[in-house]
């Protein structure tokens, strides 16, 4: 009987050069990759998916989420008492980087609580969600309704909330400081405070009104209180600013606020943009919740996944956002089993994620606007505005 000793077979090729049977099979894995059509229907149901997914990842614990937002406050605070103490020059870039990474952190924390994954007390989750929310000028209510609409739509032209292609006929007609504005670095990277006062172009409304479109009657109590907490942060800071001075708010709050923004635009962004292959968006009948949620994308952010929670962790949070944030990377290792190659792998980070800036930029340059016709539809690049971008 033949005994296999672990030795791997290998044969040479015309030109001399050795292949072993390992890279055989990565070779036919690749290729088979390659031909693979992310638009194609999934041969599984999200039940499936589900399934696959132990009991125990379900489970929100409330200590453990608000032992998160212990550490983070602390972490802040600590930061913030650094910062007047040793208020060096040397010091300042390093607290802003620290200090806006942390007020990510604490944007995720709050973003759980809007899920309901923070823990299944309700009350619970509001008060934390609109106490970190405040804390960093964003409406909990106002904001948690709109994106409890972009995760149901995911993927949806018309009906998705958050970074959606723009139909090409509303594309042609943006000016051309708007388009600038939308695809040139660092410009959309600082979007956020303008989408919650005015939303997405083509889209109405803002996170800070009751009457706006995006919520219904029965919410409107809700974008009151809200906007009443938003509007008691901005004017904790006008009096802080009285006493420390406005040069000194706008160091300790003001730029750790914008690498804030940085973050989360940069992070939303790159949930749903800069793979290496374009990715469908879908209309009408070809539109489902799974079809939609499994265009979304997962990335490494290296030495950052842990301090933001793991929301890079994303396909599987974006068809279960029920998970905690503290299941999400083993819920994610067993749902792959189910996905096969609907999962894309995210390139491995090293300590700081550089690599996604090249991604980053690629995507801002090519993906521009989608055809109007169509129920699965890609990105299209507009060629005036950025010419040598033709794809």
């Amino acid at each position: 009987m033949a005994v296999s000793s672990g030795a791997r077979l290998s044969k040479s090729g015309a030109d001399g050069e050795v292949f072993d049977g390992q890279q055989q099979y990565e070779g036919i894995g690749k290729r088979a990759a390659d031909k693979f059509d992310p638009a194609a229907p999934p041969p599984f149901k999200i039940a499936d998916i589900r399934a696959a997914i132990p009991a125990h990842c379900w489970v929100k614990n409330p200590w453990r989420s608000l032992s998160y937002v212990v550490w983070d406050v602390a972490a802040v605070f600590a930061l913030l008492a650094a910062a007047v103490y040793i208020n060096s020059w040397a010091f300042w870039p390093v607290y802003w980087i620290a200090q806006g990474t942390m007020f990510w952190a604490l944007f995720v924390l709050g973003h759980d609580c809007g899920h309901g994954s923070f823990s299944d007390n309700t009350t619970l989750n509001n008060v934390v969600g609109h106490v970190l929310h405040s804390s960093i000028l964003v409406p909990y209510h106002g904001w948690r309704i709109s994106h409890r609409t972009h995760h149901q739509n995911h993927g949806h032209v018309e009906k998705d909330e958050s970074w959606v292609p723009l139909p090409e006929n509303l594309y042609k007609k943006l000016d051309f400081s708007t388009k600038f504005l939308r695809y040139k670095i660092p410009f959309p990277m600082f979007a956020y405070p303008l989408y919650l006062w005015y939303r997405s172009p083509g889209k109405t409304g803002s996170h800070f009104n009751p009457y706006s479109d995006l919520f219904k009657p029965n919410e409107r109590g809700l974008i009151v209180t809200s906007t009443m907490c938003w509007a008691a942060m901005g004017v904790f800071l006008l009096y802080a600013s009285t006493i420390v001075g406005p040069n000194m708010m706008f160091k300790l709050y003001g730029v750790p606020y914008l690498i804030f923004v940085m973050w989360l635009d940069t992070v939303t962004y790159l949930h749903h943009h800069g793979y290496d292959k374009k990715l469908p968006w879908y209309r009408s009948k070809e539109w489902s919740y799974l079809r939609g949620g499994l265009t979304t994308v997962d990335q490494d952010y290296g030495f950052f996944n842990k301090i933001h929670h793991d929301i890079g962790t994303h396909v599987i949070h974006h068809l279960f956002p029920q998970i905690p944030h503290y299941h999400l990377v083993e819920a994610t290792r067993e749902a792959k089993r189910v996905l096969g190659n609907y999962y894309r792998e995210p390139r491995k980070s090293g300590p700081v994620p550089l690599h996604l800036i090249p991604a980053l930029l690629k995507s801002l340059g090519r993906d521009h606007y989608v055809s109007d016709n169509g129920d699965i539809v890609y990105y299209q690049t507009d060629d005036e505005l950025f010419p040598s971008k033709k794809i």
